[in-house]
């Protein structure tokens, strides 16, 4: 025989509800609805955070964070507070990033100044400030870079005829923004180092 509970259901004789219904009032609702309740975070707070987490990730310039809070669909008004107040503290300094993008992607990938600010426009940095940043390059050390670089590809050219040789190393100069009188000047000094007759030079264009 089946033994009943010591104990009386919770609800009184003939008032047992219906199935799948509880006797709980709005205010003993579960604690993983009120969870949901709270009110979703300010414009102005979710332009901070989506800030703060890029900037966390590397320097971003203006112009790029602007990009980024749009597509977030953060009304301009409020990005564009959000943004001066990070230029205020320093977090965001667009002259500071292209200092520090002329520096490593000179010595990183040999870049020259016109290949340099070609990139930072691309990243939104203002006119004045690019020139400002390139301005760190002088003739001299673009030169000089220059030659390093044809050094490495040198003997990488050997064997090949000296018309394609002259072609592939002024080429890979001029796609790192070297000018085409500088990367002349260069090719020729390191072809007649190792002996080849340079005078092809002289009519040589290299390609962009």
């Amino acid at each position: 025989m089946t033994r009943r509970s010591e104990y009386p259901p919770p609800w009184a004789e003939g008032e047992r509800p219906e199935p799948g219904t509880d006797d709980r009032t709005d205010g003993d609702a579960p604690s993983s609805s009120r969870a949901g309740a709270g009110a979703p975070p300010r414009p102005e707070e979710q332009a901070r955070a989506i800030c703060l987490r890029l900037l966390t990730g590397s320097p971003r310039t203006r112009k790029q964070l602007a990009d980024a809070l749009a597509k977030k669909g953060i009304p301009a008004e409020v990005a564009d507070e959000v943004l001066s107040r990070f230029e205020e503290v320093g977090l965001i300094d667009d002259s500071a990033f292209a200092g520090a993008w002329v520096e490593s992607r000179h010595h990183g990938r040999g870049l020259a100044r016109r290949a340099l600010a070609r990139e930072l426009r691309t990243k939104g940095v203002d006119s004045a400030v690019i020139e400002e940043a390139v301005g760190q390059l002088d003739s001299d050390r673009e030169e000089h870079t220059a030659r390093e670089l044809v050094d490495r590809k040198l003997r990488s050219t050997r064997g090949l005829d000296r018309e394609k040789r002259l072609r592939r190393l002024a080429g890979m100069l001029a796609r790192k923004g070297y000018p085409e009188g500088l990367a002349l000047r260069v090719v020729r000094r390191a072809l007649e180092e190792e002996g080849e007759e340079p005078e092809l030079l002289d009519h040589y264009l290299p390609e962009d």
